[in-house]
């Protein structure tokens, strides 16, 4: 029997051959998806943003049918199964799509887009917890700001852009911050509708090479590497904010 023997200089070029962006390396790939991860994860969040904005002023609205929706709205996608919400709406979009190309005149089967699909899903998830987070943050704000605002003759919108924005951002930044990490791990999930971002990648460069725990500790390094400055940044932004109240 002849035993082959791989020298660790060769073992680790090989695998900087892997991780490269040579002809057989799958450097550019996994950055390509990486970049897919964060567009989806920040038009997700974004979408969140303005559903959560939206869900938080039909909660603290005095007309209760607007209450109602909103508490509707918050408890159904914040009590299912992210990956069972990406499906639903996926398939039910996929087939509502394919039905109207039938009734058109046109056969087969339309699947709709992984990534518009992916950010709807991931956004509608989000939202409802910023839902709770922009509620919150609002009802923290002393009263007594708002009224004296409106006493010195401010308009709704001064008053919003000048009181209660700034500190229910304020008050919101820790949570949101979160919410961002929660929403950059839940891109994971969009492996399941075949859109190639960085899990699916690693997956597909694991698979070819044989070489899983590489690539998946690749993408762990990658989705911690994202999450970190990114966090940075929600730091930099709270501290801003913080400064006059310190004052």
């Amino acid at each position: 029997m002849v035993t082959s023997f791989v020298s660790p200089e060769a073992s680790n070029q090989n695998v900087l051959a892997l991780v490269g962006f040579g002809a057989d390396g799958w450097g550019f790939s996994l950055l390509t998806a990486s970049g897919v991860t964060i567009a989806a994860a920040a038009c997700g969040f974004g979408l969140g943003t303005v559903l959560g904005i939206i869900g938080a002023r039909l909660k603290l609205s005095a007309v209760a049918p607007f209450r109602w929706i909103g508490n509707i709205y918050t408890t159904i996608f914040r009590g299912l199964p992210e990956i069972l919400v990406i499906y639903v709406f996926y398939f039910g979009s996929s087939l509502a799509l394919t039905r109207f190309l039938n009734y058109a005149g046109y056969a087969g089967f339309l699947s709709a887009p992984s990534f518009v699909i992916g950010v709807v899903s991931i956004g509608i998830v989000s939202g409802a917890y910023q839902t709770e987070t922009y509620r919150a943050a609002f009802q923290r704000i002393e009263r007594g700001q708002i009224e004296a605002g409106r006493a010195c003759g401010m308009s709704d919108f001064t008053l919003l852009w000048r009181i209660i924005a700034p500190q229910t951002l304020r008050f919101a930044l820790p949570a949101l911050a979160n919410i961002w990490q929660s929403v950059i791990k839940e891109t994971a999930l969009l492996s399941v509708i075949s859109l190639i971002e960085l899990l699916r990648e690693a997956s597909l460069a694991a698979g070819s090479t044989q070489q899983p725990l590489l690539f998946y500790g690749l993408a762990g390094l990658i989705y911690l590497t994202i999450g970190r400055i990114t966090g940075f940044g929600f730091v930099a932004v709270e501290k801003h904010l913080a400064v006059p109240w310190k004052r």
